[in-house]
């Protein structure tokens, strides 16, 4: 018996690309690291929030790369150095990838209480219905 991929079955015309994102999904950073929220706000919107304690705006990037939405964070050196006793804040870089779906978009990002929030907005389109004549001959 001839196993099928998840692309590849014959009901799924047009989905090659499935197989791809499902192994995209797959390879992203699965580290924990910033710990992160996603809820529904609404029928068509969604809001991403990651706990980002101690990084500054600057210290932050959001792009769309290739239909992922990549956060990463850096922090820059202090300018005096710190002699810490004790270091339980994460200060460390991170990128962390979420996978949109098509007609997703980014509206806008914002920083509070050191919580990142990015809301997304999803585009539904109108249900169509069309026929299809058949030509004689």
């Amino acid at each position: 018996m001839t196993k099928l991929a998840l692309g590849t079955h014959p009901f799924l015309l047009g989905f090659e690309q499935l197989e791809r994102l499902v192994e995209r999904t797959a390879k992203t950073g699965n580290d924990g690291y910033p710990p992160y929220n996603i809820e529904q706000t609404s029928d068509a919107s969604y809001r991403i929030t990651l706990a980002v304690a101690g990084f500054a705006d600057a210290d932050l990037s959001i792009t769309i790369e290739d239909s992922t939405l990549v956060v990463r964070g850096r922090q820059g050196e202090d300018a005096e150095p710190r002699v810490y006793l004790h270091r339980g804040i994460a200060a460390r870089q991170f990128q962390r990838s979420f996978v949109l779906a098509e007609g997703v978009t980014v509206g806008a990002a914002s920083m509070e209480n050191g919580l990142l929030h990015i809301d997304l907005n999803r585009h539904v389109p109108d249900r169509v219905i069309q026929t299809i004549q058949i030509r004689k001959g």
